[in-house]
């Protein structure tokens, strides 16, 4: 087991002066389970091949077990990557795939089978063994992968993305059992993913990055509760937090047809950054209906998704341009509303989210 670090930890790719990650700085614990996510392109994968020793690091250091490796070959490195596309071996045996590694380092073939068979018992593939990968499904592919990471017993697992290739049902499945897996072996684990579903029931803590840079690295829980910028709250969250530039005015910021009321914290940061108007932010779970009749925010329904136990109102607030995303609401499966009727709601006290206009930067 091993601790990981970034430190200004930069990739630069030829004829490109953009950095791909840049100044990356991150600390991952002995044992730790760290998810990067991010979109398309923010450099989660580059992070993760950077660490594997796949990308040159244009500057700064990575440090594994406090020593640094940044200029060792992947060999020296002690660690095992788990790719989004299994690369198996099509003609060896699922053992023997498993065993390949072991086998190129010299491990006796009786030791090699001994680890074989129980990393296959770990990931339930002992009745698997003398197939050949065509043989199996995706999901059991993706174990054999696994499995022949867990044999060499690195310092660290890296995983890129690897439930990409697997449908819906199977995802879902298999990152529990990967999530379950990593706490019995306790092994250093940085996973890469742009779903943040993924990233928010896995991780023990969640890099965010964007463009290159690292937005903010926190437990799923704070990630959600309090984002550090507008970036990551409509990140994080699905379906999306709700955001608007709202203007500030005397009780709060006008939101649609009301003056949303805003914490001290916040009036007294944006006073200080002497701005007129705030990126207001208001989660799709943080509403229900108004009690008070008519006092309410008024949503005129758009569109309604309806998903069992709840439903997603798509709707549009009063004084919306039509350019405008629609608000969204999460409302009770049981009696949702119908299109073009027009909601009474109350926002939640004290689950608003404040946000610099132009840096992006949290309030309050």
């Amino acid at each position: 087991m091993a601790e990981v670090s970034y430190v200004e930890a930069t990739c630069l790719y030829p004829g490109n002066p953009i950095p791909a990650v840049d100044s990356l700085n991150l600390d991952i614990k002995d044992g730790e389970f760290m998810v990067l996510v991010g979109p398309s392109g923010s450099g989660k994968s580059t992070a993760l091949r950077m660490l594997a020793g796949l990308e040159d690091i244009a500057s700064g250091e990575i440090r594994i077990s406090g020593k640094d490796v940044s200029r060792r070959p992947p060999k020296d490195r002690d660690i095992a990557m788990v790719f989004q596309n299994y690369a198996l071996y099509p003609h060896m045996s699922v053992a023997e795939n498993m065993g390949f590694a072991l086998k190129l380092k010299g491990v006796s073939k009786t030791e090699r089978q001994d680890k074989v068979r129980e990393a296959a018992k770990l990931l339930d593939l002992e009745k698997y063994l003398d197939r050949k990968p065509k043989a199996l499904s995706g999901g059991q592919r993706q174990r054999v992968a696994m499995g022949r990471a867990i044999v060499r017993e690195p310092s660290v697992f890296l995983m890129d993305e690897p439930l990409s290739n697997l449908d819906a049902k199977l995802r879902v499945e298999t990152r529990a059992n990967i999530a379950a897996l990593q706490a019995r072996l306790g092994t250093t684990t940085i996973y890469v993913t742009h779903d943040q579903v993924e990233a928010m029931t896995m991780g023990h803590r969640v890099a965010l990055l964007k463009d290159g840079l690292l937005q903010q690295c926190d437990t799923p829980r704070n990630l959600y509760d309090r984002p550090a910028n507008a970036f990551v709250a409509g990140f994080i969250g699905s379906p999306a937090m709700n955001l608007r530039t709202a203007n500030l005015v005397p009780g709060g910021a006008q939101l649609g047809n009301i003056v949303l009321p805003l914490q001290n914290s916040v009036s007294e940061a944006a006073r200080a950054a002497g701005v007129s108007t705030i990126t207001l932010g208001v989660r799709p779970e943080s509403f229900t209906v108004a009690q008070n009749g008519g006092s309410g925010l008024k949503l005129e329904v758009k569109l309604v998704e309806e998903l069992g136990a709840d439903a997603y109102v798509y709707g549009s607030l009063q004084g919306d341009d039509p350019a405008d995303k629609h608000f969204i609401v999460r409302f009770d499966g049981r009696v949702p509303p119908r299109i073009g009727e027009v909601l009474d709601l109350d926002v939640q006290p004290g689950e608003e989210h404040a946000f610099h206009p132009e840096t992006g930067e949290r309030l309050g």
